[in-house]
């Protein structure tokens, strides 16, 4: 098994796609509904680059087993220094060390750009993110009640963070 990681390219974004829409048609990890399509994901890469937000890769024997990237927390200027991110790995991989390698980088390349904190938004019933979570120092700072809905039930919200030193 040979995984590297890498920033994604264009050429990357079927594969995220993929990924993408797998979360959103069976888990609560997105609380979106409706699959997206190419030039959404088209798009949205094009404004992380703008933003010189990181989209990285993580390929396994040439095939995109994962993906992460952050993103702006809130839209006023006293939370610049902080990111939410988004770590996916598909499926066949989960528990392989994908995701911690993703986390990994994604933590170091937010120190580089000189973050200060990020957020981690967590479905409350997904336990195995939470633990992850925590191995990396995240701690939980509170739950919001009943925010989403998905799968006809209500949803709740963790919020993690690390402070990043």
């Amino acid at each position: 098994m040979s995984l590297t990681l890498r920033p994604a390219t264009t050429n990357d974004l079927g594969k995220i796609l993929e990924i993408v829409n797998h979360s959103i048609l069976n888990t609560t990890a997105n609380y979106s509904y409706e699959i997206q399509n190419l030039e959404v994901q088209t798009k949205w890469f094009e404004d992380k680059k703008a933003k010189n937000i990181p989209v990285i890769v993580a390929d396994l024997d040439g095939e995109v087993a994962g993906y992460g990237t952050y993103g702006q927390f809130r839209e006023k200027i006293g939370y610049q220094y902080t990111v939410e991110h988004s770590v996916y790995v598909v499926d066949d991989v989960i528990g392989k060390g994908v995701g911690s390698k993703l986390l990994t980088e994604l933590i170091r390349l937010a120190k580089e750009q000189g973050y200060h904190v990020m957020i981690g938004a967590i479905d409350a019933d997904n336990a195995g993110s939470i633990a992850f979570h925590e191995k990396f120092g995240f701690v939980n700072t509170g739950t919001i009640r009943e925010v989403g809905y998905k799968f006809g039930h209500w949803l709740d919200l963790v919020f993690m963070q690390l402070i990043l030193k």
